[in-house]
């Protein structure tokens, strides 16, 4: 495959919701020429839509550029009013067949892994908020701390 692969690019669904670091690295780690080739990897590897939960537009004429569908959520604040947007977001940008996004913050820290709960049972691809939790756990390699747990909705579709 050409491309580099982002870090920490991990399949939540498989083919289907994927998360990882920011595009090209975040901060002054971010460059240029990195962040091309990790969109040409995600390109190759199927993705069709990114959803940022960055603070700032970072990288979103990049994605446009290259034929990505762009979604921008800035996540600052883990309220149930901001995670439904999220939600709603991801709904959104999953709505067709054939779509794969890609979420990504600058590193995936608690508040992401907590989405990423969050949505699996939201989405009603998990009906346990437990099992969702302990998914994540172990598709992350990480625990989730109490700022990840208090934003998974309590049952399906919620």
């Amino acid at each position: 495959m050409t491309g580099l692969e982002p870090r920490d690019f991990t399949w939540v669904v498989q083919s289907r919701l994927a998360v990882s670091e920011r595009i090209g690295g975040c901060g002054f780690q971010h460059r240029r020429v990195r962040r091309e080739e990790e969109i040409a990897w995600l390109k190759n590897a199927g993705i069709t839509s990114v959803l940022s939960l960055l603070e700032g537009n970072q990288n979103m004429a990049a994605y446009v550029e290259s034929g990505l569908a762009t979604h921008h959520e800035p996540l600052s604040d883990l309220d149930p009013e901001g995670v439904r947007v999220v939600f709603d977001a991801m709904d959104v940008a999953l709505a067709s067949a054939g779509a794969v996004l890609l979420i990504h913050r600058d590193t995936i820290d608690d508040a992401v892994a907590g989405v990423l709960a969050g949505y699996l049972v939201h989405s009603r691809l998990i009906e346990d908020p437990i099992v969702a939790m302990a998914a994540i756990q172990e598709i992350l390699s990480r625990p989730l701390g109490p700022e990840a747990r208090a934003i998974i909705p309590e049952e399906a579709g919620a």
